[in-house]
């Protein structure tokens, strides 16, 4: 059975056999010289280990896992299946991914391969079971890692599109139920066989995109989990089984992923430098770097949120990320910061991508804990003191379960549903693929100001979360009955719901409700609208009610022509057209109450209503703006707090209670000093 180890694990990807000259040795000695407790490593050189068709070349590792285990490193030894070799590509280019019908992916970077195909798959289960047969049973190797980054490309290939037919035929039955559920009365899209199902490169048609996108998310589940079993053929009992995921990728819906794993392990790599200052200085909106210190503690609820369960971070930041235009290496004491805050949500280990520069490839400048000399430098030196602190820490920080002031409902298929049908524009006004991310930021973001701590759960985990006072659904377009009905009861039994713009407004089959909206939740909020509009320009919006909104507050986007049946306005619009229906009511039903946000919140306007929502004041709770407390629970129930700030100025922060420091041994009475880019981890008295 798996267990977490001890203490959080910390490392870093290795790839010696990148390396220009001879360095194993001094590699390791300085890892072990940095605390370093874990190294990834096998996962990118297929053509290494088998250089040619059933030739294969096994040993050049041994070295390394030797190397690594007399100094107490521990080992994750990836599967090398998303990058396939050029013999693999050249004797069957029949196994190419299409990224449209009939269109291949050119070969010459990664995951350009049909994962489903049985030439491919043939060839990776032999590489896989040829690598894990030799190594399973090495002392150093204390887990896998299968595949990379799964889920990059959505595949049009004859054989994928069959397969989904084949699903379809299996799910739906016969063509006039599938004509039913996706309205293929309209533009004469009726099916009479299943034989005129039109491939996806042209479609429109919602209800189609979403069964595809949730096929084309299942086809990943089912690749990982085929690698998954074989690997535990092998598997000493401890050795655990995962996959790292970049959770913004197209293919991959996190929750179903991880269920086929043993842990959850994911890839966040954020904005350094000044997008981690606060206040917030706004920066270019989000993508697979994440921007804004507020979006890295997402990317850490995100990656807890998949099982439930505490994490591993596969890869982060070392120094820059991206491409060589793109240099933006931390300022001192913001790696400890990053690590720390991940740690603080949940994370058990801490691996940076990667050990040593790149002197080639198309990574060349996403820079190591090495640079390219290969000499320890501000980044190392860096990194050894947050291994000395972990070191410290111990036990007390590992596999830490973090508080939650507010749940935040995140839903895949609502996101995919609402890419095929942006609500939103861009300013330019072209469709915001980003709808979903868009709505479901707005709130995060202000509950991270409020200075509250997140959970983030998926609609298929409700039933079995303990949940908090308070429970936001922001744009949870594609609706099932039975987690309406979940959010209703919650409310009814005494929480707080906060519903945001879209929510419940769709089916499961993304088709567009025909209840009075908000669907099946009408009654219970109190509201209703059957007419909404984008914004062209941010609107003021003042507090109504108990709501208390600051002067800068803005409507964004999106406004929802709300009509009260019973609720009461909690914020208006200030606007001779919009200024006839309010922004946002709330209602009591049952014990608890439900508020409806017809808009988009700003930053300031998102604050102010989730301090509203959550009017029990924690002692804990931040004065100064560039601080963030946040606190969690160790294995065996003691209390930990942590405190950053996220500035160059030094601050001193009022704590209610006698804290002690675990990194230095200090103790603090009534307050707690931080320095620039500074990080205390407290634990109470």
């Amino acid at each position: 059975m798996f267990a977490l180890a001890p203490r959080v694990l910390f490392g870093a990807a290795y790839y010696h056999e990148y390396q220009p000259h001879e360095r194993l040795k001094d590699d390791l000695d300085l890892m072990a010289e940095a605390r370093f407790t874990v190294i990834r490593v096998g996962e990118s050189v297929w053509s290494t280990w088998e250089p040619e068709n059933g030739r294969f070349d096994l040993d050049w590792l041994h070295p390394v896992l030797d190397g690594a285990h007399e100094r107490g490193i521990a080992v994750i030894l990836g599967t090398p299946t998303y990058a396939v070799p050029p013999w693999l590509a050249r004797q069957y280019p029949e196994i190419a991914g299409e990224h449209r019908t009939g269109m291949r992916h050119g070969w010459g970077a990664r995951q350009e391969v049909d994962f489903t195909h049985p030439a491919f798959r043939f060839h990776a289960e032999r590489i896989i079971r040829k690598i894990v047969a030799r190594y399973a049973g090495h002392p150093a190797v204390i887990g896998f890692q299968v595949d990379n980054e799964p889920g990059l490309h959505l595949f049009h290939n004859h054989g994928v599109f069959q397969r989904f037919t084949d699903h379809l035929r299996e799910r739906y039955g016969d063509v006039e139920t599938l004509n039913r559920a996706w309205g293929l009365v309209y533009w004469s899209h009726r099916l009479s066989t299943w034989a005129d199902l039109w491939t996806p490169d042209g479609n429109v048609q919602p209800q189609y995109d979403l069964a595809w996108r949730r096929f084309q998310a299942g086809l990943t589940t089912e690749f990982i989990a085929w690698q998954a079993e074989i690997v535990r053929e092998y598997a000493r009992p401890g050795q655990f089984v995962t996959t790292c995921i970049c959770y913004d990728l197209q293919g991959v819906e996190d929750d179903k992923l991880t269920e086929r794993l043993d842990v959850t392990a994911g890839n966040p790599y954020y904005t350094m430098q000044d997008a981690l200052a606060l206040p917030d200085r706004g920066g270019s909106g989000q993508d697979w770097p994440t921007d804004g210190t507020w979006a890295l503690y997402r990317s850490a609820d995100r990656m807890y949120s998949s099982r439930q369960e505490p994490f591993l971070v596969t890869e982060t930041n070392a120094q820059a990320i991206g491409g060589p235009w793109n240099n933006r290496p931390a300022y001192d004491g913001q790696y400890r910061q990053a690590a720390w805050a991940l740690i603080s949500r949940g994370a058990s280990m801490i691996e940076y991508w990667h050990w040593h520069t790149l002197h080639f490839g198309a990574e060349t400048y996403w820079g190591g804990v090495l640079p390219h000399n290969g000499r320890p430098g501000r980044v190392y030196r860096e990194l050894s003191a947050l291994g000395e602190e972990l070191e410290k820490a111990g036990d007390l920080v590992a596999s830490l379960a973090p508080d939650a002031d507010v749940a935040f409902l995140y839903d895949g298929p609502s996101k995919w549903a609402l890419q095929a049908q942006p609500p939103l524009a861009k300013p330019d006004g072209g469709p915001d693929d980003r709808s979903y991310e868009t709505v479901f930021d707005a709130f995060y973001r202000g509950a991270f100001d409020a200075g509250l701590q997140s959970r983030i759960l998926h609609p298929g985990q409700l039933p079995d979360a303990e949940l908090p006072s308070v429970l936001v659904a922001p744009a949870y377009y594609a609706a099932d009955d039975t987690t309406l009905d979940r959010l209703k009861a919650y409310a009814a039994h005494g929480g707080h719901l906060v519903l945001g713009p879209r929510t419940a407004y769709g089916d499961h089959e993304a088709r567009a409700r025909t209840d009075v909206q908000p669907g099946r939740l009408a009654d219970a909020a109190g509201v209703t609208y059957d007419e909404f509009s984008n914004l062209d320009a941010p609107l003021p919006v003042t507090g109504t009610g108990g709501l208390v909104l600051p002067p800068e507050a803005r409507a964004l986007h999106w406004a929802d022509g709300l009509r009260p049946q019973g609720a009461e306005e909690l914020a208006a619009y200030e606007h001779p057209h919009f200024g006839r229906w309010p922004a946002a009511t709330t209602h009591r039903h049952g014990a608890g109450r439900i508020t409806y946000v017809g808009t988009v919140p700003d930053p300031a306007f998102a604050k102010a209503l989730l301090q509203w929502a959550t009017p029990a004041a924690d002692a804990w709770a931040p004065a100064h703006p560039s601080v963030t407390s946040t606190s969690a629970r160790s294995r065996d129930g003691r209390r930990v707090r942590f405190l950053h700030n996220w500035s160059w100025d030094p601050v001193t922060v009022t704590v209610p209670q006698a804290v002690g420091d675990v990194l230095s041994g200090a103790e603090y009475a009534t307050e707690v000093p931080l320095g620039p880019w500074d990080v205390k981890v407290l634990q109470e008295r």
